[in-house]
């Protein structure tokens, strides 16, 4: 088995759970998703299969999401997962929170909330806030490529999200309750598209296991690189390829630092980096 599977995550269910419940209806190992999704979110978790797992760090980085913003309330987690720590009766102008939403579009400065799994000095930040520890966390550069207001009533946003990997939806989320003073915390999100993956696209995972031909959901994974480039080799640069030999090839003119799949009879045989013409083999996929 060598490929991805794009499910549908329901919520309620952790991005580990899913892995875990293929693994046993696939009765493979060598399984693991591409990036967590809360508990809460549901849609796109893209997971990949037997050696596509070494694909992984290739994939596009892009996604998108749908999020509901109730504004009003914060709470620890910025989520309606976590304890109420603010409250305001105030009611958000819809003109007051479309200029809000100008601050949060482009690069900007996000700080990750103490409810993650990003580590602090080995150790995961939610275990510090479980423990009632404070920990300094560091803002990091993300990417908000649009940031759209699809509906707005009864001091509820519908946010359409397009943004970089590792942004947290949830923060933009407490971070417009800032900015609008009155506070603000996530009730919805649903991850419409990572990479090539596409919400219309994907699929339960009781889809699968009511399926008499589950493997027909493991697809391959030429389809899901759309962002690099492809070129096809001859069967002597396949026999170098085998035997871990870079080569020099006019094909690779002006791909200079490129990262490049190589095929050969329609099959992924190598992820490589071009120099000068020549490969730098940095993944193989020959038996």
């Amino acid at each position: 088995m060598f490929g991805f599977i794009n499910v549908n995550k329901p919520s309620g269910m952790t991005s580990h759970d899913v892995v875990s419940v293929l693994r046993k209806i696939f009765n493979i190992k060598k399984i693991g998703h591409t990036g967590t999704l809360d508990p809460m979110a549901n849609g796109v978790l893209p997971i990949a299969v037997g050696d596509a797992t070494r694909l992984i760090e290739y994939l596009s980085d892009d996604k998108e999401y749908v999020a509901f913003v109730k504004f009003g309330i914060s709470t620890d987690t910025y989520d309606k997962e976590g304890s109420v720590i603010f409250k305001s009766d105030k009611i958000v102008e819809k003109s007051e929170l479309e200029k809000a939403l100008c601050a949060f579009r482009g690069e900007i400065l996000q700080k990750p909330p103490i409810y993650s799994a990003l580590k602090r000095n080995g150790k995961k930040l939610y275990e510090y806030a479980r423990e009632g520890k404070s920990v300094e966390i560091e803002p990091r550069k993300v990417i908000i490529e649009n940031l759209e207001l699809l509906s707005f009533e009864n001091n509820v946003a519908e946010l359409k999200v397009k943004c970089s990997k590792g942004t947290y939806i949830r923060c933009i989320a407490n971070d417009l309750g800032d900015v609008l003073s009155c506070g603000g915390h996530l009730i919805g999100l649903t991850r419409t598209v990572a990479g090539d993956f596409l919400l219309e696209d994907s699929v339960t995972v009781d889809d699968i296991k009511s399926s008499d031909n589950k493997n027909s959901f493991i697809k391959y994974p030429l389809e899901y690189f759309s962002h690099l480039k492809k070129v096809e080799i001859s069967e002597e640069e396949w026999l170098k390829v085998k035997f871990g030999q870079n080569f020099i090839s006019d094909k690779f003119t002006n791909c200079n630092n490129e990262l490049i799949i190589l095929i050969y009879c329609n099959r992924i045989v190598a992820v490589t980096r071009i120099i000068k013409n020549k490969t730098n083999l940095e993944k193989v996929f020959i038996k």
